[in-house]
């Protein structure tokens, strides 16, 4: 099943009916459907595919002969060509003459098993760009090699590409159009249980609850999800114990650098470094709060919702699990999972505001939001607001966002108001989002108002998704 990434076609096929040589690089993190992108573009066009494998040049000199010599013959032969430079510069002089799509899957393993390969390919763009009708396509997993080696102003490739696709894991809203009968709120789950990870999704039966599929896969020892984590950190970093104690860490509560550190027994030089890989690998991400730039109050949090469903419920139940107790581990999770929700649904909804931005619907202009945090000298004490958005020095947006089974009530709008006082814009438009709506008394005032905005969630579903209309 192919679902969304409409851009990405279109940008691929505009490059396509171009008809002179095109350099498309794609990358992005595993499992995040960039086969699946190519193989969908390739489907009905003159292509070669060829996928590197973590061996030695040899071998995947070997198969990229394979899948030359059957394009431009038809015939499954044994004959290889004796180097890359002589192998692709066959493919370049076939394609003076007929559009041909070359897409290299996995471009850091044959990279890194031939190491002049990139200097190679150099060569024969500058020597052929002007006569091949060649569309080269490099795809990678590994996004530090990505972007080290093929994007980076210092490598040899900077310069030929003609164009990039980061490929990011599904939004909420593509999400929802992977399930058909999932409820509005188990959609939501899901999403929050597995991210936008195409592969993560497929694995979710929208037949079932959402609480058999985390039986299913989370709390099942045999299910690939259960293992995920730790394949994911052994394909991409060398030295996994440390990163899955960082991980850990930052899943337990420690979101500053020096609480990490404490946490994981290493200085905190070290950890940065691993926080580093950790944020390129979008498994991680920095904040600060919204308008500051970097500071003391820099924190760590899980980005990838996968990785923050499993280290907060799978570590702590792992002995009930491996005994195959799944329904006592979920009735250990149950209880937590709404709390759990709430940074997802903050998520959600900044998805929506953006959505809303788009389309021009939204009464701010904003070119950012986030979560901003601090002190509030009135009250003595640490405040946040999900929320934060700015049009210019005049004009702002403030968000509050509640995943409860009650409803919102006047308190709520009330609060928002008073810590939207601590920044001096004279015009601010409030937004409430709830799971299940509003009480009278919220509804009442915010309709005397001209500046707030509810959103209950089933609305807001219905903007989002098509299925859940």
């Amino acid at each position: 099943m192919f679902i969304g990434r409409e851009s990405e076609l279109v940008t691929l096929n505009r490059l396509y009916e171009s008809d002179k040589f095109e350099f498309v690089a794609i990358y992005g993190r595993r499992r995040v459907g960039k086969t699946a992108l190519i193989n969908r573009f390739i489907g009905d066009k003159k292509a070669i595919y060829f996928m590197g494998v973590e061996s030695n040049a040899k071998q995947n000199l070997e198969s990229l002969s394979k899948s030359i010599f059957e394009y431009s013959t038809g015939i499954d032969t044994s004959l290889n060509f004796y180097s890359f430079q002589h192998a692709l510069e066959y493919v370049f002089k076939l394609s003076e003459d007929e559009r041909i799509i070359l897409a290299i899957d996995e471009y850091p393993y044959v990279a890194r098993s031939s190491k002049s390969l990139a200097s190679t390919l150099q060569l024969l763009i500058d020597k052929y760009k002007d006569s091949s009708k060649l569309m080269l396509i490099l795809c990678g997993s590994s996004m530090s090699y990505m972007e080290d080696r093929v994007l980076a102003y210092k490598a040899p490739l900077y310069g030929r590409r003609t164009a990039q696709i980061k490929l990011l894991p599904f939004s909420f809203a593509e999400t929802c159009l992977c399930f058909k009968n999932f409820s509005a709120e188990d959609a939501a789950m899901v999403y929050g249980m597995v991210g936008g990870t195409p592969q993560y999704l497929f694995q979710m039966n929208d037949k079932l609850s959402v609480a058999d599929n985390i039986k299913n896969t989370f709390l099942n020892p045999t299910s690939s999800l259960f293992e995920e984590t730790e394949n994911l950190l052994k394909q991409e970093v060398r030295e996994p114990a440390l990163y899955n104690a960082i991980i850990t860490a930052i899943a337990g509560g420690a979101s500053r650098m020096s609480e990490i550190s404490v946490k994981v027994g290493e200085d905190t030089n070290v950890c940065s470094t691993y926080l580093k890989n950790l944020l390129t690998l979008g498994i991680i991400r920095k904040e600060t709060p919204f308008g500051e730039k970097a500071s003391r109050k820099t924190v760590y949090a899980i980005e990838d919702n996968m990785f923050r469903f499993w280290y907060r419920f799978v570590p702590e139940n792992s002995s009930i699990i491996a005994r195959g107790a799944a329904e006592l581990a979920y009735k250990r999770i149950a209880p937590y999972l709404s709390d759990y929700m709430g940074k997802v649904f903050e998520e959600i909804c900044i998805q929506y505001l953006w959505s809303q931005l788009i389309f021009e619907k939204c009464p701010v202009l904003f070119s950012a939001l986030g979560r901003w945090w601090g002190n509030d000298p009135r009250a003595k004490k640490q405040v946040e607001i999900d929320i934060m958005g700015v049009q210019d020095k005049n004009t702002a947006l403030f968000g509050e966002c509640k995943w409860t089974n009650e409803k919102v009530g006047l308190g709520v709008l009330e609060t928002l108001i008073e810590r939207s006082n601590l920044f001096n814009y004279k015009k601010k438009h409030y937004y409430l989002f709830a799971k299940h709506g509003f009480t009278k008394g919220c509804i009442g005032r915010a309709s005397e108002m001209d500046n707030v905005t509810l959103i209950a969630f089933d609305e807001m579903m219905k903007q989002l998704s098509p299925y859940h209309q």
